[in-house]
């Protein structure tokens, strides 16, 4: 277990180095808990307190990141850049919104304006499906974005429709609202985070088949190349 934890703690450091906070700190917290493992199971005493003086000045080190990262969201400075590579796996939506999903979250805001396709809605009924599993308390989402202009039209409004009273069995009201010339992808939470994708929540590709891996796990589906900016600021603004 000691390789492991080395080969953690010494990517945190990089990562600390880089000025990657978030990403080092989840890090550090990971070679801190396989340390102590090795610690419970070390005899020697010696080694003890070789691994105890490391841990501690870890942890102290994680605890300053900590307080770095809160005091960046009270100012409204806190920004993390995340690179989706082409073909590259294990970005669910569970991956990277649930982090930010915190009990207080009540209400939320989609703006994306290709919810139209019979994929990009079943994209957006499983974001739905997120957000009513928790562990926030969703009350209330916003859905803003544009009409299918083809024959789709029809089939948008009513599978929109259908979520829409599935959500009330939920305790969820979804407000759909239509632009024509809404462009921008965001997605804000009350409290206070904002998520904007380069691709909105279309950044999945097709499965080769419907009874391939990643049809239904979309941890396993292969996504397009995107970028996803995640910021905090004191207050939301609502549309």
């Amino acid at each position: 277990m000691e390789e492991p934890a080395v080969s953690v703690l010494k990517r945190a450091v990089e990562l600390d180095s880089a000025s990657r906070f978030q990403e080092s700190l989840i890090c550090y917290q990971e070679g801190i808990d396989l340390l102590l493992r090795v610690l419970k199971a070390t005899k020697d005493e010696k080694k003890k307190a070789h691994y105890r003086e490391k841990i501690s000045s870890y942890m102290n080190r994680a605890e300053d990141i900590k307080k770095y990262i809160e005091k960046e969201k009270e100012d409204g400075k806190y920004h993390k850049q995340i690179k989706i590579e082409e073909n590259t796996k294990g970005f669910s939506y569970e991956k990277l919104f649930q982090q930010y999903l915190s009990e207080t979250v009540s209400e939320v805001w989609i703006e994306d304006p290709y919810i139209r396709q019979v994929h990009q809605l079943y994209n957006f009924l499983r974001f739905c499906e997120m957000l009513v599993k928790g562990p926030c308390k969703v009350r209330t989402i916003h859905l803003l974005t544009s009409y299918d202009e083809g024959n789709g039209k029809t089939q948008q409004m009513s599978v929109l429709e259908e979520i829409q009273q599935s959500l009330k069995d939920y305790g969820v009201t979804l407000d759909v609202s239509y632009s024509p010339s809404i462009h921008d992808r965001e997605i804000r939470f009350n409290n206070g985070w904002v998520i904007k994708i380069g691709r909105g929540l279309d950044y999945f590709k097709k499965p080769q088949g419907r009874f391939c891996l990643g049809y239904c796990d979309f941890d396993l589906r292969p996504c397009h190349e995107t970028t996803v900016d995640i910021f905090h600021i004191k207050h939301t603004k609502k549309t």
